[in-house]
């Protein structure tokens, strides 16, 4: 059986641009489409048929029918080709969303659903989708773009070596390059030994920049051999990791990042890095988990 993408929709604008995106995403992978709707009204004891008053086709479960059947019709339009079935899945939408990861190759979601408030950037499914999804979690905000490479965010983590196959798979399918962007400061970058007793603490003019250089090209050594066909570029930025990804990201068709860095206290599961993305980011973001995640 071919690999499985699933995208989750509320009929929201930015979870019908969900469903295109995943629709390629299916494509590019030869994989299946499931189209899930997560139903939860039935856990707040509400009619759900329609009114004896209303028209015969009302009611939440002829709305959430019809959603499905909306986002289906999208998909199909999006990528003809691509086997696109789909769920109405009674449960909250992160436990449902949570479940369908199991299964899935790569879940896809709008940046915001419709029970987002005004002014929220990004809603509370995705942000706790991306922490616990048990496979990778493409965000996907009003307008995706199809240009500009694919940047990766790398920290030198055993965590980000997940997020660097993605981005490496994921460029290669796309036939993108792939910009390999390691951010640092004095806070964060290693010490280097002693020179000498009178400098006890100090690293010699350029030794922080050459050590971060060296951690980015070594964290890549290998992919670059096992994806002869993707062209990368190493960028080493002094400066906010956040800042910097957000910056590049204008520019980006897609950034892949972990979901968290060497930087992130133990037992976190989605790091400051990432939820800034996925608040700030001026394009999809892709979050990837380390130990239970899969590509």
């Amino acid at each position: 059986m071919s690999a499985l993408v699933v995208v989750g929709v509320d009929g929201a604008a930015s979870s019908l641009a969900a469903v295109e995106a995943a629709a390629r995403e299916a494509r590019l992978r030869g994989a299946r489409l499931r189209v899930v709707h997560a139903f939860f009204w039935p856990a707040l004891h509400v009619p759900l048929g329609p009114s004896p008053l209303g028209p015969s086709d009302g009611g939440l479960r002829n709305m959430a029918d019809r959603l499905v059947a909306e986002a289906v019709e999208r998909a199909r339009a999006a990528a003809p080709e691509v086997d696109v079935s789909h769920a109405v899945v009674t449960g909250e939408p992160l436990m449902v969303l949570e479940a369908q990861s199991r299964a899935a190759e790569l879940v896809v979601v709008g940046s915001r659903g419709m029970g987002g408030f005004v002014g929220l950037l990004v809603g509370s499914t995705s942000v706790h989708l991306a922490a616990h999804g048990r496979c990778p979690v493409l965000v996907v905000r009003e307008q995706p773009s199809a240009e500009g490479p694919i940047v990766l965010g790398v920290d030198g983590s055993a965590v980000g070596e997940h997020a660097m196959d993605f981005a490496f798979a994921e460029a290669e399918l796309r036939k993108a390059p792939l910009v390999a962007l390691h951010a640092w400061t004095t806070w964060n970058a290693p010490m280097s030994a002693p020179q000498d007793a009178s400098t006890p603490y100090a690293n010699p003019p350029g030794a922080l920049a050459g050590e971060e250089e060296r951690l980015l090209s070594e964290a890549l050594a290998g992919r670059q051999e096992r994806y002869p066909g993707v062209v990368v570029e190493h960028r080493v930025v002094h400066g906010g990791t956040r800042e910097a990804l957000i910056e590049a990201s204008q520019s980006a068709q897609l950034v892949v990042v972990g979901a968290r860095g060497r930087g992130g206290f133990a037992g976190l599961l989605l790091g400051s890095v990432s939820q800034a993305l996925l608040h700030h980011a001026h394009c999809p973001v892709a979050v990837v988990r380390g130990a239970g995640a899969r590509r």
